[in-house]
């Protein structure tokens, strides 16, 4: 393994929310673990793995990913090549282990407007919700939210305007988006 080997170990000794694995099943088995459900499908994880996998194979000509995109742009710039990773295989016997993060949105803050449930429907004042009616972003007060961290400005809102768009499509059609 390259990379901070005592941070890994540390963090695999004391964090609940990070998990370690040698293979694709051993890792979907301690997310689901950790996760306690079956949410965490192996067949899917290695489906995503291997396609990133490929992608990285056929070289820089073929990134068609725009994960691998947008990386590959940071690092045509000098100062962002020092602090950003080259794009390698996952399951490159040289990247291991195998690495989960769970992950919580949290929010800090709202800049007030419509209320909203966690799926994103607008609600009357007394909590019931309005049938057919979805607000995001901004109108939904989470603008910033937090999604950003300390560093949220007005020009950082869009992720966490995306996401609620994201829940509020996945709400009204009942599809992952």
């Amino acid at each position: 393994m390259t990379g901070n080997e005592k941070l890994v170990s540390t963090l695999a000794e004391t964090c609940i929310d990070f998990v370690v694995a040698n293979t694709i099943p051993e890792l979907a088995e301690k997310m689901n673990r950790l996760t306690g459900d079956s949410s965490v499908q192996f067949q899917n994880l290695e489906e995503e793995i291997f396609h990133w996998d490929s992608m990285i194979g056929r070289g820089k000509k073929f990134h068609n990913d725009d994960q691998l995109r947008r990386l590959d742009q940071l690092r045509n710039y000098a100062g962002d090549r020092f602090r950003t990773c080259k794009p390698q295989k996952i399951l490159d016997r040289e990247a291991l282990p195998l690495i989960a993060i769970r992950e919580f949105i949290l929010t800090r803050k709202s800049l007030g407007g419509i209320e909203t449930d966690l799926e994103s429907r607008v609600l009357y004042r007394n909590g019931k919700v309005i049938p057919g009616l979805y607000a995001i972003g901004e109108a939904a007060g989470f603008g910033g939210g937090g999604i950003h961290g300390k560093g949220s400005l007005e020009g950082t809102f869009l992720g966490s305007c995306i996401v609620t768009a994201r829940v509020a499509a996945r709400s009204i059609t009942g599809k992952s988006v």
